[in-house]
């Protein structure tokens, strides 16, 4: 799998979210203490549209997918 994007920032862009290094950490913060058994596409902080992005990326394992787990990681 070749990485194209390498930046957190890039994806939360990508999902249509501030993605200022601050504005990372909040959302961060605010939406930290996702279940481990909770998948990161099930989280209550996603739109519909994003949730599926989420879920078809990692289901794809394409580009995102690494930041994807990067961010469900931070998440937990």
């Amino acid at each position: 799998m070749e990485q194209n994007h390498t930046a957190l920032s890039e994806l939360f862009a990508q999902l249509g979210l501030p993605n200022q290094q601050q504005e990372i950490q909040q959302f961060i913060k605010l939406n930290s203490g996702l279940a481990t058994e909770t998948k990161i596409e099930d989280a209550q902080c996603w739109t519909s549209s994003q949730a599926d992005f989420l879920k078809t990326a990692l289901a794809e394992d394409g580009e995102w997918a690494e930041l994807i787990d990067q961010l469900s990681t931070r998440l937990r």
